[in-house]
């Protein structure tokens, strides 16, 4: 890109990425480089990005997962919106799309063609599968969970069932971004880019490998998680006193000592049987119900306060609302941004941030989405149009401002 725009501060400050996507997977990969301080170029057809009019379970997709980007709106299918995105790409250092196979090598924007123009890019390419059998099958998130035995997992036996959030999409994300900052810093010493591809079933297959290892070193196939045996003494769920649950971890011998002695369970305590995370394993009819009954005598509040003081591993159990409201994450964790499409379009959301800390500083809003296109002028001048051009541009439909 011409004038490429200058270092921020921040970790990635000065990366130039193109990024042609929709949905989560490619999103998400999107969102981290932004946050890390990547000028991130979200690129959609002259509508915008359908994603941001999804409705149901999809309706926050947009919000979530595009914040800190810019937009150019460009009609690829005509070769002067291609010419000025090939321009565009020349100078930058990272494209990523997650779009079906062989859907940008038809539009002349994949890895070979783009490569040939610019040898240090690194294109970052998120599907279904990797090389093989499966490579050319369309994929979506809960496909591969339901594929992959994470959804087995999940489930109750002979239910399979999804995990509650876009896990697969998001975790691929991710390691799309590892495999870009691990290309960038090889590029350091090549001076060349290469592709990169992360993948929705390879990913789940990586988030299952514990119970495949499970079953490979105790020689019995893992039932799903609903029902499973706890590696644990204690690690369950319980009622309150005034109807709300609480989960509750005893981990360690350590800790088991600690829990007992806060909760005046002395009798426990000097059960030899259960001294040791194993022995409770096996004999938990011995004290299970006297846990129950514990923590069903006293208010969530109150059994929230004596688990902190032993600093016991507990939750409360939220629903994502309630997140909102939460004291830890409202001390800096959540960050504001302006739905740009939907019927509450213009409302302020407050959505989690990057889960790190980099010097003690979280990684904050520098831009608020973007509505379709707001940057398409600006993505032509970048380009090296003139104002002349651009009119032209925009006057045939080729880039818009929606």
């Amino acid at each position: 890109m011409e004038g490429k725009l200058q270092d921020n501060g921040l970790p990635l400050g000065g990366l130039q990425v193109v990024e042609f996507s929709h949905m989560v997977m490619g999103p998400a990969a999107g969102v981290i480089l932004a946050d890390l301080g990547a000028d991130v170029l979200k690129v959609e057809p002259p509508g915008g990005d359908n994603t941001r009019h999804l409705q149901g379970s999809g309706g926050g997709f947009f919000a979530m997962y595009n914040r800190n980007k810019r937009s150019l709106c460009v009609d690829l299918k005509r070769p002067e919106g291609r010419d000025l995105v090939y321009r565009l790409i020349d100078g930058a250092d990272v494209v990523i799309e997650n779009f079906r196979p062989g859907a940008m090598d038809k539009l002349g924007l994949g890895y070979e063609a783009l490569s040939a123009r610019n040898d240090g890019l690194i294109y970052c390419s998120l599907k279904g599968f990797l090389s093989g059998p499966y490579e050319q099958r369309a994929a979506l998130d809960e496909v591969t969970q339901m594929l992959g035995g994470l959804a087995y997992m999940t489930g109750l036996p002979d239910r399979p069932m999804r995990a509650g959030s876009s896990v697969i999409d998001i975790a691929g994300g991710m390691f799309g971004v590892i495999g870009i900052l691990a290309a960038l810093d090889q590029r350091r010493a090549t001076g060349k880019g290469q592709l990169v591809t992360s993948a929705l079933f390879e990913t789940t297959a990586f988030m299952v490998g514990q119970h495949m290892a499970q079953q490979a070193v105790l020689g019995e196939a893992p039932p799903p998680m609903s029902v499973r045996r706890s590696a644990w003494g204690v690690y369950d769920l319980f009622d309150c006193a005034d109807g709300e649950k609480i989960f509750v971890a005893v981990v360690s011998d350590t800790q088991w000592r600690q829990f007992c002695r806060h909760f005046a369970l002395d009798h426990l305590a000097a059960d030899v049987l259960l001294a040791t995370n194993n022995g409770r394993t096996e004999h938990r009819d011995r004290f299970l119900p006297a846990l129950a009954g514990l923590f069903g005598a006293m208010p969530r509040r109150e059994a929230v306060e004596k688990l902190e003081r032993a600093g016991m591993p507990f939750a409360e159990i939220n629903r994502p609302a309630d997140l909102f409201d939460d004291p830890h994450l409202n001390e800096g964790g959540l960050v504001g941004v302006h739905v740009t499409d939907g019927e509450r379009r213009g409302e302020l959301a407050r959505l989690p941030k990057l889960p790190l800390e980099m010097n003690g500083r979280r990684l904050n809003l520098r831009h608020d989405l973007p509505r379709a296109g707001a940057h398409s002028r600006q993505s032509a001048e970048r380009s090296g149009c003139t104002s002349d051009a651009i009119e032209e541009l925009l006057a045939a439909g080729i880039i818009a401002e929606v």
